[in-house]
C-alpha cells in the first residue's frame, strides 16, 4: 500500500510507467543534416520558393523543395561538427554547379521552418504538399534520381516538423522505393538514408528503422572506411533505435564503436565524445554495470568541467547525471550531495530555467532520497518548493500542480499526518474533476492515494468506495488484467481485510492479483512472492491447506533466492 513520489503529472499509476530520471531526448546532441549535391546530366529538376509567404508552382517541370525539422537541421553537438567538415571538404573539391541543389534545399528548409516558427503552418503545408506533387510526378516520369530523393526526403522531414505524422508514412513510402533503386556510390544516400532510420523510429517502424540505418552505415563504410568519423552519425541513431527495442548488448557494443572512432579522431577529451557516452551510461545502469556506467558518466563530468569550468550548468548536469550512478551503488548520502550541487550549479549559472522539466525531476529525485534517508522535512521543502514553481509560471489549479500535490501528500502520509495528505489530495482531485471527464483514467491517481490515505484513518467504507471507483475506471480503460487494475485490487483487497469482507472473496481478488503479475513481472519477481505469501495464507485459513501445498513449494523456493540475493 506504500506509494512513491511522482515524475509527471498524473498516468497511469504503476511503476513500470514511472518516467525515467533521464529521458531519450537530451540537450546534449542532436542529430544535424548538410546537404550536398551532384545533379544528375539527365535531371532538369529547378526549384521555386513562396511567394507572398504562400507557394507558388512554376509549371509542371519544376520541383518544390522544403524545409524542414530544425531538431534535425540544427547545427548542435557531434553531428553538426562532423557533417559540417564532410560538407566542406566534398564541396572544397567539386565545381561549384555540384553545390547549388544543397544550396537551394538549405534555403527552402529555412523558409519553411521560418513559417512553422511564426505559426503560419498552412503555408507551409502548402508548400510541403506542392513539394510532393511536384516531385511525385517526376517520379512517375521515370526520373528516380538521387535529386528526386533529396527533396522526398526533405519533404518528409518537413511534415515531422508539423507533427504530421499519418502524412509521413507514406510519404516515406514513396522515399524507400526511391531509394531501393539507387546505387550506394550515390552522393547524399547516407545521409537520406540516415534522415530515413530517425523518422522510421519516431513512427516506431524499428526494423525498418534499424535496416536503414544499417545501409547508410555500409555506405559510410564503403567511401570513407569503417573508422571514419563520418559513420558517427548513423552509428548514434541506431545505438539508440537498439536500446529502445531491448536489444541491450548491442547497442552498447556501437556506442562503444562510436566512442572508440572519436577517440581515434578528435581526442580522449572532446566534448563529441559527451553523446555516446551518456546512451551508453545509461544502457550500463540499466544492465546493471554499475561500475561501467560510473565510468562513463564520470567522464561527461570531467569533460564539461575542463571544458566550460566548474560553475557551467553542463556540469550540474553530469553531476545529476552521476547522483543516480552513486543511488544504483547504494551510496545514498553522496547521490544526495550530487544532487545539491547539481541544483546549486544549475541556479548560479541559469543553464535551464527554473521551471524546466529537468530541474523539477531532479528535485523530485532528491526529495524521494531525503525521504529514503528519514529526512523527510528537507524532501517536503523541494516538494514544496516544485508546487510554488508551477503555480508561480502556470497558475493556481493547473493540472500540472496534482503531481505535486500528491507527492506532497505522500510525504505528509509518510510521516504520519495523514489529514494533511487528506486534504492535498482533495485539492488535487477537485483540479482533475474540473479538467477532465470522470471516467478519465488519470483521475484514478489521487483517487487511489486517497483511498490509500483514507485506509490509514480508519475511514474503510469511504476508502472503499474511492478503491471501487478506481477499479471501475482501470478495468474500462486498461483492461482487467492491467498492471494499474492490479494495483487497485491490490489496495482493495487491504481495505476490504479491514471491513471484515468474506475469505473467499478476498482470495479470489489476491489470485487476479497474482496473475496479472506473474504476467507484467515474470513469475520470479519479488511481487509475485509477496502476493503468494497472502494467497497461501488464505488457504490455509480457509483450511485449504492441501491446494497451497504446490503454492508453498514455489514460495520455499522464491524466498530462497531473493534471501540469497541480498546476501550477496
Amino acid at each position: 500500500m506504500s506509494t512513491s513520489l511522482l515524475r509527471s503529472t498524473p498516468s497511469s499509476l504503476t511503476n513500470s510507467g514511472r518516467m525515467n530520471l533521464i529521458g531519450t531526448n537530451t540537450h546534449l546532441g542532436i542529430l544535424s543534416v548538410s546537404f550536398y549535391h551532384r545533379p544528375s546530366q539527365s535531371c532538369n529538376f529547378k526549384l521555386c520558393f513562396p511567394t507572398s509567404g504562400l507557394c507558388s508552382r512554376l509549371g509542371t517541370g519544376c520541383c518544390v523543395v522544403s524545409a524542414t525539422s530544425s531538431k534535425l537541421y540544427e547545427n548542435k553537438g557531434v553531428n553538426s561538427r562532423i557533417e559540417s567538415q564532410r560538407y566542406t571538404d566534398l564541396k572544397d573539391n567539386m565545381p561549384s554547379s555540384v553545390n547549388i541543389l544543397e544550396e537551394q534545399l538549405r534555403d527552402l528548409f529555412n523558409e519553411v521552418h521560418a513559417m512553422i516558427r511564426i505559426g503560419k503552418e498552412n503555408e507551409a503545408r502548402d508548400l510541403l504538399l506542392a513539394n510532393f506533387e511536384a516531385v511525385k510526378e517526376q517520379i512517375d516520369a521515370g526520373n528516380k534520381g538521387i535529386e528526386a530523393a533529396a527533396i522526398l526526403d526533405v519533404t518528409a522531414l518537413g511534415y515531422m516538423a508539423l507533427g504530421d505524422i499519418r502524412t509521413v508514412k507514406p510519404l516515406l513510402d514513396v522515399l524507400s522505393e526511391v531509394v531501393d533503386d539507387l546505387k550506394d556510390e550515390e552522393p547524399l544516400l547516407d545521409l537520406i538514408l540516415t534522415h530515413m532510420g530517425n523518422m522510421y523510429e519516431k513512427l516506431e517502424n524499428f526494423e525498418m528503422s534499424i535496416c536503414v540505418y544499417g545501409r547508410a552505415v555500409k555506405v559510410v563504410e564503403r567511401l570513407y572506411g569503417n573508422t571514419s568519423s563520418f559513420i558517427v552519425t548513423p552509428l548514434l541513431g541506431m545505438a539508440k533505435v537498439l536500446g529502445s527495442t531491448g536489444k541491450t548488448k548491442k547497442a552498447i557494443e556501437t556506442y562503444h564503436r562510436v566512442v572508440k572512432i572519436l577517440e581515434s579522431s578528435r581526442g580522449e577529451e572532446c566534448e563529441e565524445l559527451v553523446v555516446p557516452l551518456f546512451g551508453m551510461g545509461n544502457l550500463l545502469l540499466k544492465e546493471r554495470r554499475v561500475t561501467d556506467a560510473e565510468n562513463a558518466f564520470n567522464r561527461i563530468l570531467t569533460t564539461y568541467m575542463k571544458l566550460y569550468g566548474e560553475n557551467d550548468g553542463r556540469v550540474g548536469l553530469s553531476m545529476s547525471y552521476l547522483a543516480r550512478v552513486k543511488c544504483a551503488k547504494g551510496d545514498v548520502n553522496e547521490a544526495i550531495d550530487l544532487y545539491k550541487e547539481a541544483l546549486r550549479r544549475l541556479k548560479v549559472s541559469d543553464y535551464i530555467a527554473i521551471d524546466d522539466h529537468i530541474m523539477e525531476k531532479m528535485r523530485v529525485d532528491l526529495a524521494e532520497l531525503l525521504h529514503a534517508v528519514g529526512r523527510g522535512e528537507e524532501g517536503r521543502m523541494l516538494l514544496e518548493e516544485c508546487l510554488l514553481i508551477t503555480e508561480k509560471f502556470k497558475g493556481e489549479g493547473h493540472p500540472s500542480s496534482v503531481s505535486h500535490l500528491v507527492n506532497l501528500a505522500t510525504s505528509y502520509s509518510q510521516s504520519k499526518l495523514f489529514a494533511e495528505a487528506e486534504r492535498l489530495l482533495r485539492m488535487s482531485l477537485q483540479i482533475m474533476f474540473k479538467n477532465v471527464s470522470p471516467d478519465d483514467q488519470s483521475i484514478t491517481f489521487p483517487m487511489l492515494h486517497l483511498a490509500v490515505t483514507l485506509y490509514n484513518l480508519n475511514r474503510n467504507e469511504e476508502a472503499e468506495k474511492h478503491a471501487l471507483e478506481v477499479l471501475r475506471i482501470r478495468e474500462r480503460a486498461f483492461g482487467e488484467n492491467s498492471l494499474p487494475v492490479g494495483e487497485a485490487l491490490d489496495c482493495l483487497v487491504s481495505i476490504q481485510t479491514q471491513l471484515g469482507k468474506d475469505d473467499g472473496e478476498l482470495l479470489e481478488l489476491l489470485k487476479r492479483v497474482l496473475k496479472i503479475q506473474e504476467k507484467a513481472f515474470g513469475t520470479d519477481s519479488e511481487e509475485v512472492m509477496e502476493t503468494l505469501k497472502e494467497v497461501v495464507y488464505y488457504l490455509e485459513k480457509m483450511g485449504r491447506k492441501h491446494e497451497g501445498l504446490p503454492l508453498e513449494r514455489r514460495l520455499s523456493k522464491l524466498r530462497t533466492k531473493y534471501k540469497q540475493m541480498v546476501q550477496y
